[in-house]
């Protein structure tokens, strides 16, 4: 691999008498991880499910390696289920660290696209509320398609600035993500295009602009609560360096310990003008364990403002033939009720948390579950709602099997002939949601979107 000579001399300079094995590692193959989403399906189930050869992750439960000479799960019908993320193994250490419950306010504030905001919300469990920020609407858009197809209820899609959101969530969160844009180092091997675009200016950059985000992010955590700041890049000038001046700008902020390091080597203090605290921080190294390398540390704010109790938000209102459309179709289709606040933009309708904040002002592309497309006096259902469900909650499924072959003319597009009653229908594999279709006149008529049809 053809590596910038300036990169080689600093990697060398750091690393001393590693820097042989270190550099050996780009010679060598990727190592491939996937970590199973057990909002749809539990550790121990896909394990058995998955037709691939799994080797456990060390840091992470729901985390293994997979061989990408043997298999492909990426190309796979349950990747398309949602029951998995194709993800770095090394990726997966920053959530881990966070450590997120159930009926917390969590913010990823740098979200896309979206394998760290998909973790969280797999230990949420469906239950508090989860704000995923991306201001790229580019890259908002691959966020949302992850979410969606990964089953997350309780995710709320912004795009905005982390300088304007400081203004409005005073004490807010619980517990905040910083997976912060860098120079990306850690992945030129699965990446050689940001080897292409690095430079000693390019760390100097991101490293200004990662000093701008954790200031931003600082006021917006509760006293008591978690910030946990990662990159996937190697220079100290964007890990240990940045967090010693952010830390001399914030005092109520303390390093801690990242859970599970004993996987990892300790963070660099000796980098960063020595603080001894820098050394509780985490580095993955490729040459040290199977995975690329990032950088991973925990902070716990200790004091400061509570911020102002935030009360529900108001939202634009759903008119009735809306509500008629959704009373009709939960009763016509769905085994349970509906309840909560809904809303609608344009002629979308959402089912937002109880307890979300007032979101006017800023640039919202999802204030909750999307339900669907209100047209006249009836709702003709997402996607996302879809894949939200399990088979117990709607009233009519189609179920295939990974081996039957109408499952991929189903995910080519095409209608197909079935002996069922008229109406919406979930259609499954193997009882795991894939999308809607709706039965007329002796045909499952396609509704899988567009834009995810196989060829």
């Amino acid at each position: 691999m053809n590596l910038p000579d300036s990169y080689c001399i600093q990697m060398k300079r750091l690393l001393r008498e590693e820097y042989p094995s270190f550099i050996a590692t780009y010679e060598e193959p990727v190592s491939r991880g996937l970590r199973i989403n057990s909002l749809k399906i539990s550790t121990e189930e896909g394990k058995i499910l998955f037709p691939f050869a799994l080797e456990p992750i060390p840091w992470c439960d729901s985390g293994f390696y997979y061989d990408h000479q043997q298999d492909r799960p990426g190309k796979h019908v349950y990747h398309a289920a949602g029951l998995y993320y194709i993800q770095d193994p090394s990726a997966m250490a920053p959530v881990e660290a966070l450590d997120p419950k159930p009926g917390e306010k969590i913010l990823d504030l740098c979200a896309a696209p979206g394998g760290k905001t998909t973790q969280i919300a797999a230990k949420m469990q469906g239950q508090g509320i989860l704000v995923a920020n991306e201001i790229s609407s580019q890259r908002r858009k691959a966020l949302v398609e992850n979410l969606e197809r990964c089953g997350v209820r309780n995710a709320l899609v912004l795009g905005e600035s982390p300088q304007l959101l400081s203004t409005r969530f005073s004490g807010y969160f619980d517990r905040i993500l910083i997976d912060a844009p860098c120079s990306g180092e850690g992945m030129f091997r699965k990446d050689p295009e940001s080897c292409q675009r690095w430079s000693p200016k390019a760390t100097e950059l991101c490293a200004d602009l990662q000093l701008e985000i954790l200031d931003a992010a600082a006021p917006m955590l509760r006293p008591g609560g978690i910030l946990t700041y990662s990159t996937c890049t190697f220079n100290p000038v964007e890990n240990e360096q940045v967090l010693q001046l952010f830390l001399e700008r914030n005092p109520a902020f303390r390093l801690q310990k990242v859970p599970g390091s004993t996987h990892f080597q300790p963070s660099r203090s000796d980098w960063a003008k020595g603080n001894a605290d820098l050394s509780l921080g985490a580095r993955l190294w490729p040459h040290r364990l199977k995975g690329e390398g990032h950088f991973v540390s925990v902070l716990v704010k200790e004091a400061g403002p509570t911020g102002t109790k935030q009360r529900p938000g108001k939202f634009p209102p759903v008119h009735n033939d809306a509500r008629q459309a959704l009373k009709s179709f939960v009763s016509e289709n769905l085994n349970v009720e509906l309840n909560g606040l809904f809303t609608m933009y344009g002629d979308h309708l959402y089912h937002v948390h109880k307890n979300t904040p007032s979101l006017k002002g800023l640039k919202v592309e999802r204030p909750g579950l999307y339900l669907g497309q209100v047209k006249g006096k009836r709702l003709v259902p997402s996607h996302a709602w879809a894949m939200s469900l399990s088979t117990d909650q709607v009233k009519q499924t189609h179920s295939f099997s990974t081996e039957d072959p109408e499952l991929y003319s189903y995910l080519r597009g095409e209608a197909l002939p079935v002996n069922r009653p008229k109406g919406w229908t979930l259609v499954t594999v193997d009882r795991f949601p894939l999308g809607w279709g709706k039965v007329s006149g002796g045909l499952l008529k396609n509704h899988y979107p567009k834009w995810l049809r196989w060829d």
